[in-house]
């Protein structure tokens, strides 16, 4: 038992180093943001149908899942676009310590869908967490539109994953990714096609850039959603919580290795990100001592 739950600890920061080198990828790969995530998504759905044939699994959905796969896939695949904006007008470091408001923006969210009261510590922590962008934002003037695009990914993301923490309930994971990519990467091909951005030359990528392209689409998107599902069934979500948050940190020292001192900010920028994590992993913390108390405050009262 304690040799499966390390070995999917380890599965489980191996996922997490994956989904950092994604940032990597998108800076490494030449395409602009909306061709990159057309063709992102679009390998995805290949990758993850190839999945369901070989796993026998079916592909119905009722008109209901339809609609809601087909509202948030074009909230994924629109997140996507501006994360991958906001790397290639500012770099990976910008782009990931921004991204980290995620889990800030899902508190202010969450109450919404979930019918719960905003708690006036998720209000301070967010306040701390927008005097650390202040500081980023400060001294980093020239990375502000990118700071813009990763704050507006952000929202998005989060937005996201609160839809999809209502839908996991009701669908399986696998269907949920498979229908989501699937949409998303119909809705970047309109937008497309309206915009006359299926240009002859659109399909004439560089050799290096499919490359990337198949590993972020393979390993980087299909892989590490259907490994992390496997993951969360042997691990605590407080486990899961706490090592999600070591992304932005993997990636920035990926990056800091391979772009060099395109990667290199200024000591001010180091600061507002530490205050970032920090908050971050604070709230993290205290929401995991709260859901103890919860349940050990229930445990006792059936005892009684």
């Amino acid at each position: 038992m304690l040799e499966n739950k390390l070995k999917n600890y380890l599965l489980l920061h191996l996922i997490v180093f994956i989904w950092g080198f994604t940032a990597i990828l998108g800076a490494l790969i030449s395409l602009e943001a909306i061709p990159l995530v057309f063709f992102r998504m679009g390998l995805a759905v290949f990758f993850i149908f190839l999945f369901f044939l070989y796993k026998k699994k079916s592909f119905l959905l009722d008109k209901e899942g339809i609609v809601k796969f087909l509202l948030t896939g074009i909230i994924i695949a629109t997140h996507w676009i501006f994360f991958f904006k906001a790397i290639k007008v500012s770099n990976v470091s910008v782009a990931l310590v921004t991204m980290s408001t995620g889990a800030f923006f899902t508190s202010l969210i969450e109450p919404v869908f979930f019918r719960r009261r905003i708690k006036f510590l998720e209000i301070v922590l967010g306040l701390l967490v927008i005097a650390g962008l202040y500081i980023i934002f400060n001294f980093e003037s020239q990375y502000q539109l990118g700071i813009m695009y990763a704050l507006l990914s952000s929202f998005l993301g989060s937005l996201f994953a609160v839809f999809n923490g209502l839908f996991v309930k009701k669908y399986d994971a696998n269907s949920i990714s498979l229908y989501q990519l699937f949409f998303g990467t119909v809705f970047v091909a309109i937008y497309l096609f309206f915009s006359n951005g299926f240009s002859s030359t659109f399909f004439i990528i560089p050799t290096m850039d499919w490359v990337f392209l198949a590993i972020l689409s393979s390993v980087c998107t299909a892989y590490a959603f259907i490994a992390s599902v496997k993951v969360m069934k042997y691990l605590s979500p407080y486990t899961v919580m706490l090592t999600i948050n070591l992304e932005p940190i993997y990636a920035i020292i990926l990056a800091l290795i391979i772009f060099g001192e395109k990667e290199k900010m200024n000591p001010a920028f180091y600061f507002g990100a530490l205050i970032v994590f920090g908050v971050v992993l604070a709230n993290g913390i205290i929401k995991n001592q709260a859901t103890i108390k919860q349940k050990f405050k229930e445990h006792t009262q059936l005892k009684k």
